[in-house]
């Protein structure tokens, strides 16, 4: 009873500290910008939001899970015997690996099972390689500071299974770092703008190209013309 008395007082304080608002849209330079990011409470709803590479994430859109950039390591015990045949009775411990998710993890970022988990000092249950490549739909986002009011804000997006089915036990992953799991390739954005780095990437490759006549002057110029904003932004 006392158990379920402080998991009801502990859901009760985060839904009072993370008092709810709404930003119709927010760009990643207003994450850092003092004057306005000391005004926002945690947990404010945002609609639309604007990475620091100028793609536009927006509730409702479709994602596709990259790699995963982290590894677990687990240790495994195993027993020093075959069936009834024993080893010396001497155990030998293994490590197991699992590639997961840095910045996506299971369930809601305050849902019922990370609170539990937080009550039980465990920490939260991180995405695997099995969900690479799934396409996802952003149900939330929301942000929150990197500590008190006058911290830099972060982004965090809910994100559903598209068919509308639960990930298992749980009905939702979060990304607690939208900016960083962009960033690494966790996330995938399907209409993402090419970054100043891949223009020129391209372009170096389209001269080799054209060198080797795999690719004409005609076809290099147009392509340099739709580089050039890019490159020189």
């Amino acid at each position: 009873m006392k158990k379920i008395l402080s998991l009801a007082v502990v859901l009760l304080s985060i839904n009072m500290l993370y008092a709810q608002e709404n930003i119709e849209q927010l760009t990643y330079e207003n994450t850092q910008d003092i004057n306005f990011f000391n005004t926002i409470k945690n947990g404010t709803e945002v609609n639309q939001y604007i990475t620091s590479s100028k793609n536009t994430v927006s509730i409702g859109d479709t994602l596709i899970l990259g790699s995963p950039t982290s590894e677990e390591i687990r240790t495994k015990t195993v027993a020093g015997s075959y069936g009834n045949q024993l080893r010396g009775g001497i155990g030998q411990s293994r490590g197991v690996s699992k590639k997961t998710y840095e910045f996506i993890q299971m369930g809601r970022p305050a849902g019922f099972g990370n609170i539990m988990a937080a009550m039980n000092g465990d920490a939260p249950s991180m995405a695997d390689n099995s969900f690479k490549n799934t396409k996802v739909i952003v149900q939330e986002i929301k942000t929150f500071h990197r500590g008190s009011k006058n911290k830099p804000l972060y982004v965090v997006m809910v994100l559903g299974e598209i068919n509308g089915r639960a990930f298992g036990v749980n009905k939702y992953l979060s990304v607690m770092d939208s900016e960083l799991a962009i960033e690494s390739g966790e996330i995938l954005l399907k209409n993402r703008k090419m970054t100043r780095e891949e223009a020129i990437e391209k372009l170096k490759e389209a001269k080799e190209l054209m060198e080797i006549e795999m690719m004409t002057k005609e076809e290099f110029d147009q392509l340099k013309e739709e580089l050039t904003p890019i490159i020189k932004q």
